[in-house]
């Protein structure tokens, strides 16, 4: 069969259009865009020295912090991760803390000089190019760092360890990508106001259909913005049960300041300016709102309200003020303020001075069942004292300091007395309860205790400490140490 062609005129040159099918073909664009969000976190490590023996392996992890939408903690060995290795080594490492599959990310992990140098021990994965890319974590508590991160003989004699703490910073870089194309519109959204607008109408009172009388003071209110934020609200106006009078409902064994916080909170959501409500400039004032408020939220269901006053009674714990917000805390569940009391009150300082308070007194009498959970903190909290006192005394055993890095015994040491008194001498020993013999010993100030010297030294003197309290040693410019009792 033959073919049949059709022959094209070609368009002539003064041709007023072009055909469709002759426009440029469109062009389009987009961008990959691959960056770290970065964040970083101080871990510092005190008591350096009574972390040491608790066995290859085992850590002690810093508080959970958040970067690049994932949790991170720091963890340090003090004996080290590797069996290997024998304790030789303090291993570092930064671990991923939340649930995360093929996380990338870059690390850098510092040792703080403490000297003021500024000589800091860095490992880091930024500021420089990366052969395999950032560091891939597949799952939780995968782990980036150093089993042998410094040797610890070599660490116990630098200028990182100062007064038996460390210092570590940690910088966390997640890598993300996205992609982008082109904006073809800016348009600016303001925020929400919707809480400003509610809050007009609470202060205009227009269309208020309810009434309030709270200890001789009245407050018009709206019926649906109520029962919307509250369900004691709803049922109380709109329930089987509700009341029939609405013109003027009367709120018992309730402030009027805190009714008109609660109503603040209910149209605005966000707390009134506590000095401002109660005309007083203090911070003993604020406590005692959040207080009354938190009792409030919790009898009409405003849990976010219930929660803030929560927060902020847990910042603002005192001395003259816990008692009775433990006992707030017991009879509204709110567990965590609980907590917070019970260990404030427990510590030895403080006890004492919180039962001398009146609010101790309201705490026996309303809840005398918290009476016995805090006895129980205050065994505990003398538990963790004695067995501190206790590793702080067998370190002094051989005569060595506190960091039990100098063997003192044979050496020449001060004693300072309370009546400052300083007798100096060579320390001979020094027994579990830290009573300390002296031999070769004399007055330091012989002028101001003309009647301690004589033509031969005093010899040897015995010091005894009550057991439980501990001296502190410390070395002089002489390279002596001196106790203080």
């Amino acid at each position: 069969m033959g073919k049949i062609l059709r022959e094209t005129a070609k368009p002539s040159a003064n041709s007023s259009s072009a055909s469709p099918s002759s426009a440029a073909p469109a062009t389009t664009s987009s961008t990959s865009v691959t960056e770290t969000v970065r964040g970083s976190h101080q871990f510092k490590i005190t008591g350096y020295s009574l972390s040491k023996g608790i066995g290859i392996g085992k850590y002690m992890a810093s508080d959970v912090f958040s970067v690049g939408g994932y949790d991170w903690a720091i963890y340090f060995y003090p004996d080290g991760k590797s069996v290997e290795d024998n304790a030789t080594y303090v291993s570092l490492f930064i671990a991923l803390a939340s649930d995360g599959t093929d996380v990338r990310a870059l690390f850098e992990l510092t040792l703080l000089d403490q000297s003021g140098k500024e000589r800091h021990k860095v490992h880091s994965h930024f500021e420089r190019t990366l052969e395999s890319g950032p560091y891939t974590l597949k799952y939780r508590g995968s782990m980036w760092g150093y089993k042998r991160f410094f040797k610890r003989t070599a660490l116990e004699t630098s200028d990182y360890l100062k007064d038996d703490c460390l210092s570590v910073n940690c910088s966390v870089g997640v890598v993300r990508s996205r992609t982008e194309g082109p904006k073809i519109y800016t348009i600016a959204i303001p925020s929400s106001s919707i809480g400003h607008q509610f809050g007009q109408l609470l202060e205009s009172r227009k269309g208020s259909d309810v009434n309030f009388e709270v200890n001789g003071e009245f407050f018009s209110a709206h019926k649906l913005v109520l029962a919307a934020r509250s369900p004691v609200f709803r049922a109380q106006l709109f329930g089987p049960m509700k009341d029939q009078n609405t013109q003027c409902i009367k709120v018992e064994d309730m402030e009027a300041p805190v009714f008109k916080a609660l109503l603040h909170f209910i149209y605005w959501d966000s707390l009134p300016d506590m000095h401002e409500l109660t005309g007083l400039n203090s911070k003993w004032a604020s406590t005692l709102m959040a207080q009354h408020l938190l009792a409030a939220a919790d009898r009409y269901g405003l849990e976010r309200l219930r929660l803030t006053c929560e927060a902020s009674l847990c910042e603002d714990v005192a001395i003259n003020t816990v008692a009775t917000t433990l006992a707030l805390a017991e009879q509204h569940h709110c567990f965590q303020l609980k907590a917070v009391c019970l260990k404030f009150i427990a510590t030895s300082e403080n006890l004492r001075a919180v039962m001398q308070t009146d609010g101790f007194e309201y705490l026996k009498e309303s809840c005398p069942s918290v009476l016995t959970e805090l006895l129980e903190y205050v065994a505990r909290f003398t538990e963790h004292s004695d067995f501190m006192c206790k590793h702080r005394n067998e370190a002094l055993l051989d005569g060595s300091d506190i960091n039990g890095r100098r063997d003192l015994v044979g050496r020449e040491v001060t004693v300072e007395l309370k009546n400052d008194l300083a007798i100096r001498g060579t320390l001979h020993s020094v027994d579990q309860y830290l009573n300390i013999k002296l031999e070769n010993t004399r007055v330091v100030d012989q002028d101001k205790y003309p009647h301690m010297v004589s033509d031969v030294d005093i010899g040897v003197l015995n010091f005894e400490l009550r057991p439980g309290l501990s001296p502190f040693l410390y070395f002089d410019h002489n390279n002596s140490s001196s106790t203080k009792y």
